[in-house]
């Protein structure tokens, strides 16, 4: 089956299979919150970015393999409500970005930089800090080797826009500053986007509106 990144709470995971890495999307919880599974195909160790919600649903994904890390995009209740007990569950490590783990009420193993690597088995994932939508928020860039380039975004990059910024002009300007260089500026048009709510997009159906993104204040 083709990936379309396409889900729905209660439904199945859509799966990506890359040439070195397998992400298994699920829509969990109230707000639709997307969680991702990386999974290493030569090692199969596994990485969960956002524990959101639905903990029987995150551990089923999971499977017995475990996880050795959870990643915390960002600080908001609706990526972290299954995290306390997908860490009981599966003893990984915890991963937030460094101005947001404060704001997460369970502990922080590895405080993320802006440009720090993440590795789940062989593939490594690298970590850009976005200023805006939390002080902290994190996305994650694997750029394959064999392609293109993957990046999650959380809450900070949807399909049409960047994320919200509660209606304050300079939280507005510091998150689409930072997407435009940090994201738009460094990958290409075919890099695929995994946001932390809804479907997922690409740069290049994206790019072409930046201007306009920023001519509307949102």
């Amino acid at each position: 089956m083709t990936y379309s990144g396409a889900v729905e709470v209660g439904g199945p995971a859509d799966v990506h299979e890359l040439a070195d890495l397998m992400i298994s999307k699920v829509a969990v919880g109230p707000m639709n919150n997307n969680a991702y599974l990386l999974r290493c195909r030569a090692t199969d160790e596994q990485l969960l970015i956002d524990a959101a919600a639905e903990p029987h649903t995150l551990l089923a994904l999971i499977g017995d393999s475990g996880i050795v890390s959870v990643v915390t995009t960002h600080q908001h209740a609706d990526h972290w409500g299954a995290l306390a007990e997908v860490v009981a569950a599966t003893g990984a490590r915890t991963h937030a970005g460094r101005y947001d783990a404060e704001g997460i009420p369970v502990p922080t193993d590895v405080l993320v930089e802006d440009g720090d690597t993440i590795r789940v088995g062989r593939v490594e994932l690298t970590a850009r800090h976005l200023v805006g939508h939390t002080p902290g928020s994190i996305a994650l860039v694997y750029d394959d080797p064999h392609g293109h380039a993957h990046v999650f975004t959380g809450d900070c990059l949807f399909p049409g826009g960047v994320g919200n910024t509660h209606d304050d002009p300079k939280a507005f300007a510091n998150l689409l500053d930072d997407v435009e260089t940090k994201i738009f500026g460094a990958l290409s048009d075919e890099t695929w986007v995994y946001p932390g709510h809804g479907n997922d997009t690409t740069l290049g159906a994206e790019r072409p509106h930046l201007a306009e993104w920023r001519e509307r204040g949102w």
